[in-house]
């Protein structure tokens, strides 16, 4: 298959689309991207990228722009609600890459801006309204015009026009657990991620730019109800109120907030259907995952540098999205299946099994720390951009 003369239209302007209109641009393809936005840009918050996220960048020549605008990650630190320490995890102790914490609005800059410099075309606000399979690809705007092209790639998140087109409509199901994001102001913060462990509850924080500003983002365990929206503003008393016996340390971040939003959590099945006609899944519209891995940006990148790799190396196009959807699947479903039972380990609520949960940490953490931290090394350690492309097997 001839890459470059394949016409490629990408659904969304965030991490996942940018990434992929890039990986494709500098293949050779035509790219054209549908933003709905009026403008570029993402919702302020932090992210992580992972070393598994960060060789992708790197392989795209953009590891140096991230590296700036970032700030290296050194540990996770995990406390009790207390304020007491139970384990801290040495990133340098990961096999390869660097770890970095990243403000979402940057790292799609960059992305933005790689992508206009190779020649993709960003056309904004661009709603879709459905999405087509056939002989070609289609998309449906709101205003009624129809976008074609050989490959649609659905890089459109949660509410995926994409993923409906190819698999139906499949209901999430809420976890019973809400989370808050917020911003503030700091000087001089430690280079490390710090996660607050409570009852049914907790909280996340790390600096970005370069110290200036720390990322929050905190859970509870909830009976009712809330919708899953980034946008949906709510009180700084609300979430104080929901962590008002935590530390000192931690609750003295939250009288910091003067701004909060709130959303409720929902697990989405990994789709069944990657693919068909010509159109194509990517990141959350295949694969939505809780953020209890951090690994939603991450798994993204991974599957921009799949999906162009497949293309190039394919012998036509429906072989080659067969050899993407195998590559990726198993992969990400272990990812998000470690996400979505990674919570409870940070809610205990009986104390004594607390307790014996957070002395084995301890334990672990002092007597075997590589160990503690190479749990994971089947995701931190995974390069996509290898020439050979490693087993995922348990």
């Amino acid at each position: 298959m001839n890459i470059t003369t394949l016409k490629s239209v990408v659904i969304g302007g965030g991490i996942a689309g940018l990434a992929v209109a890039l990986v494709l641009r500098r293949a050779g393809a035509e790219v054209r991207v549908l933003e709905q936005a009026p403008e570029i840009g993402e919702v302020g918050a932090g992210l992580q990228i992972s070393p598994n996220g960060f060789v992708v960048l790197e392989k795209l020549g953009l590891g140096n722009a991230l590296r700036a605008k970032s700030v290296r990650g050194q540990a996770v630190r995990l406390r009790d609600y207390k304020g007491h320490d139970v384990v801290r995890l040495d990133l340098a102790r990961l096999p390869c890459g660097d770890y970095h914490f990243v403000h979402r609005a940057d790292l799609v800059d960059i992305l933005e801006r790689a992508a206009r410099n190779a020649g993709v075309e960003i056309a904004l606000g661009q709603q879709v309204a459905s999405v087509h399979t056939g002989q070609g690809a289609s998309a449906t705007l709101g205003d009624g015009t129809v976008v074609e092209a050989d490959l649609l790639v659905g890089a459109d998140g949660l509410q995926s026009h994409a993923r409906q087109a190819l698999n139906g409509t499949v209901a999430p199901f809420f976890t019973r657990q809400v989370a808050w994001r917020a911003l503030v102001t700091e000087t001089g913060a430690e280079p490390e991620a710090q996660v607050f462990m409570g009852p049914h509850r907790h909280l996340v924080t790390y600096p970005l730019r370069g110290g200036r500003l720390r990322n929050i983002v905190a859970v509870q365990e909830r009976a009712n109800w809330h919708e899953e929206s980034w946008h949906t503003e709510d009180t700084p008393e609300n979430l104080r109120a929901a962590f008002g016996d935590f530390c000192p340390d931690a609750f003295a971040l939250l009288e910091r907030v003067e701004r909060v939003h709130r959303w409720g959590l929902f697990r989405h099945p990994v789709a069944g259907k990657w693919f068909a006609g010509g159109v194509v899944l990517l990141g959350d519209a295949a694969h939505p995952t809780l953020p209890f891995m951090a690994q939603g940006a991450n798994m993204a990148l991974e599957d921009a540098f799949a999906l162009g790799r497949c293309l190039q190396e394919g012998e036509d196009l429906n072989r080659a999205l067969v050899a993407y959807q195998q590559m990726r699947a198993d992969r990400v479903r272990r990812v998000v299946e470690t996400a979505s039972g990674n919570a409870w380990k940070y809610h205990l609520s009986f104390p004594p099994l607390r307790l014996a949960a957070h002395t084995a940490l301890r334990l672990g953490g002092a007597l075997l720390p590589g160990r503690v931290v190479g749990q994971f090394d089947w995701i931190y350690g995974y390069d996509v951009t290898t020439d050979e492309i490693q087993s995922d097997s348990r």
